[in-house]
């Protein structure tokens, strides 16, 4: 295992971080040459909304599923894509920044499919979150709750001194992104409504610490031998 405090944001990241952050931005950059024109003729200028109602996590859709005790996997799917899909270029650009940084800096404890796996888990708990706290909100979509589970990882490893971070001041970070959440929200062209999307971030944090916890090596070990004292 590589140390972390080597690593630098500013090397090039993984091939793995690579390719996440390539599907996003280029999804969005086809989104955005469909609404200039460039591209799917005049349709294309709806692409975005018709992604975001076919493969954002929607509550009454999880409802319906509830209700009739049905479980597609064209639904299931919205879990997985809805990261991928994005609001505006900047909001696809915040993501694609957190990914690349926090993903440079936690692949040398978490090399391979590990990041990818903490990635969709965190992005995959925050939806559930969401969509039982507020299941009557509109859809679900963009990858802060992903990135915010690469914050939990990265939170993690300060924890445990792997990082040039004081742990000390290790969830302070989590706080300032949530305090800055409308900023982004008005960046991204979401307006407010951030909220209570925020929600899925924290449980994103919440998951990605908690899978990086039993994913570091020795962790899940470590768990099970204070299990078997019990």
């Amino acid at each position: 295992m590589h140390d972390p405090r080597n690593q630098s944001p500013f090397n090039a990241p993984p091939p793995v971080v690579v390719a996440l952050a390539a599907l996003i931005i280029g999804l969005e950059v086809m989104f955005q040459a469909a609404e200039a024109g460039f591209v799917g003729g005049r349709q294309a200028v709806g692409w975005r909304l018709n992604a975001i109602r076919d493969w954002a996590v929607d509550g009454s859709v999880v409802a319906w599923m509830i209700e009739t005790g049905q479980a597609p996997l064209r639904q299931l799917a919205r879990f997985v894509t809805y990261p991928l899909i994005h609001g505006s270029f900047v909001h696809a650009a915040f993501v694609v920044v957190f990914v690349l940084a926090l993903g440079n800096v936690c692949a040398p404890v978490f090399p391979s499919w590990r990041l990818p796996i903490l990635f969709w888990a965190s992005a995959v708990a925050g939806a559930l979150v969401y969509v039982m706290l507020f299941p009557s909100s509109g859809p679900l979509f963009g990858g802060y709750p992903g990135a915010y589970g690469l914050i939990g990882v990265f939170t993690l490893l300060t924890r445990k001194g792997l990082t040039r971070v004081d742990p000390d001041r290790a969830f302070l970070l989590i706080g300032f992104l949530l305090a800055i959440q409308p900023i982004f929200g008005l960046a991204g062209g979401l307006g407010f409504a951030w909220f209570p999307d925020w929600i899925a971030d924290i449980a994103g944090f919440a998951a990605g610490y908690g899978l990086a916890q039993l994913m570091f090596p020795g962790g899940l070990q470590g768990l099970i031998g204070r299990m078997r004292q019990r």
